[in-house]
């Protein structure tokens, strides 16, 4: 477990789960919804089951990432928002100073986590492994403009949510698919009519299928990189 400081946030907490990011092939950052904690929405780690993967899920002050709903306007959410923004940024750079590219980084989030989460690759536009938002999209009041700048390169998104949901209009999640799509991501939706906010089950079954395929390695690929690892730690405990 590590902390990361950024104001107003001092001190977030991160839990790790599945393969060490040093010997993983890719990694997934898990963002919990209001109310919600890292350890919950780490246990998808191991619904997800992807062997060689690790989990980053970070532990935010008071479990909310910003005070207000995400359609309130943005400056109602400042300092929080932004501050919440850098958290992510930051556990990006943990997994590149640990070898591995952003393009094998994948953001997942629920609710609030997953309004975060698609702010931010449209924030911090770069190819990515993948976006899983269950019930999320981007931030900003109703009838605002939510256009980014940058480029997402094909990163593969999934935007799955009820209809209706008493958080996240359906709306704005054709709204999110329709920029991430200008931006250049390949945008797949879910709409599950009359869905609580929750994840359904076909919904994780969905998200893993989607991260199972731009994790899985070719068997040739998965050797050397297993056989680099271990020479690797070699040399390490020769030292």
């Amino acid at each position: 477990m590590g902390t990361y400081s950024a104001s107003p946030y001092a001190g977030v907490s991160v839990l790790q789960r599945g393969s060490p990011l040093e010997e993983a092939i890719g990694a997934v950052i898990l963002l919990h919804g209001r109310g919600g904690s890292a350890k919950d929405i780490l246990t998808l780690g191991g619904e997800l089951d992807l062997p060689g993967v690790g989990f980053l899920a970070p532990q935010v002050v008071g479990h909310t990432w910003y005070p207000n709903s995400f359609l309130a306007p943005i400056e109602s959410n400042e300092p929080w928002l932004t501050s919440a923004l850098e958290i992510v940024h930051a556990l990006t750079r943990r997994c590149a100073a640990a070898g591995i590219d952003t393009k094998r980084v994948a953001i997942l989030g629920f609710s609030q986590g997953a309004c975060l989460a698609c702010e931010f690759i449209a924030s911090y536009p770069q190819r990515y492994a993948a976006l899983v938002a269950f019930t999320g999209g981007l931030i900003g009041p109703i009838g605002s403009d939510l256009h980014h700048t940058g480029e997402l390169l094909g990163t593969p998104v999934l935007l799955s949510s009820g209809d209706p949901d008493p958080h996240v209009p359906w709306e704005r999640v054709q709204e999110t698919a329709n920029e991430l799509t200008a931006m250049g991501a390949i945008v797949h939706t879910q709409r599950y009519p009359g869905r609580p906010h929750t994840i359904l089950p076909e919904e994780l079954q969905t998200g893993r299928r989607l991260l199972e395929s731009v994790f899985t390695l070719p068997t040739d690929r998965q050797r050397r990189i297993a056989s680099l690892l271990r020479y690797e730690r070699e040399v390490q405990d020769a030292r």
